[in-house]
């Protein structure tokens, strides 16, 4: 995945572009490369495996486009006018790195950067399936997924929410990038409607419990085990299920979530190991 950012995010400009310039392009590889979990790519590559699509040509690069997403978003969230963070992955974030226009820059850049590279030939053969996957990134990144989620998380900032709102906010905010991943591997492997369904299914499922996770480490771990500042979502009002219903209720329904997605996989058996181990390592994690 590093690679194939690396290349992807090069100083040589493509057909069609005129130049790249060298201060955005070095924010935007600043904010990209050398850092976070690629959970999201990785369950792109593994559902697409699940249908034997691991070494097709272009998997890594439908992979890169939706860690681009998600990196764009982290550099935006990190803005003084949203989460106001000095420190992300261990580093100080991009902003603090640059300045706050050139962040912002490379946000637009990385955002933008990303369906050009999910519409790219070189990503899919097949132009119904490089439709299908940037038509999903599209929705799983904007107004009715994550952007809209987003919105909804800093309106929600010191007001008591409904479970049900709660994790309305989080299947959009952090879920809806976590199931394209997964169901955008059976896009790109040409997979039935059915496992394709199955797939976002299970992403619904292990985005509900990656957020889930996150606000108990927001509680319980350190900001140099995280690599960021803890402790933000009761600082800030932040509407979460743990902040709803305790930590060990919330434990709870972490374990009950991995069981969950256990389930959904299960047809699949043995090949579907991987995927499980991810759902079991996004409850588990310590950072």
């Amino acid at each position: 995945m590093e690679s194939t950012l690396d290349a992807l995010l090069g100083p040589d400009a493509l057909d069609q572009e005129i130049s790249r310039p060298s201060r955005l392009l070095e924010a935007m590889r600043y904010s990209a490369l050398g850092g976070g979990k690629r959970l999201r790519p990785f369950l792109l590559v593994e559902s697409a495996a699940l249908f034997g699509a691991a070494d097709q040509a272009g998997v890594y690069r439908a992979a890169a486009a939706l860690e681009m997403i998600h990196c764009y978003s982290l550099v935006h969230d990190d803005l003084p006018a949203m989460d106001d963070d000095d420190l992300r992955r261990g580093k100080p974030t991009t902003h603090k790195a640059f300045d706050e226009a050139t962040a912002i820059l490379a946000g637009d850049g990385l955002l933008t950067h990303a369906f050009d590279v999910m519409a790219d030939p070189a990503t899919h053969a097949d132009p119904m399936i490089r439709a299908d996957l940037t038509l999903g990134l599209a929705r799983a990144s904007g107004l009715g997924g994550m952007a809209g989620g987003q919105m909804l998380d800093l309106a929600a900032e010191g007001k008591t929410l409904s479970g049900d709102a709660i994790m309305t906010l989080q299947a959009m905010k952090t879920g809806a990038l976590i199931r394209f991943g997964c169901e955008g591997g059976a896009v790109f492997a040409g997979a039935p409607t059915e496992e394709r369904a199955r797939l976002r299914t299970f992403g619904e499922i292990i985005g509900r419990a990656f957020q889930l996770a996150d606000d108990l480490l927001d509680v319980t771990a350190s900001a140099a085990e995280m690599g960021k500042k803890t402790g933000k979502d009761a600082e800030q009002g932040k509407a979460t299920l743990v902040g709803l219903y305790g930590l060990d209720e919330s434990r709870r329904r972490l374990d009950g979530l991995v069981d969950e997605a256990r389930g959904i996989l299960a047809p699949h058996g043995a090949r579907g190991s991987v995927l499980i181990e991810a759902a079991e390592f996004i409850a588990a994690r310590t950072s």
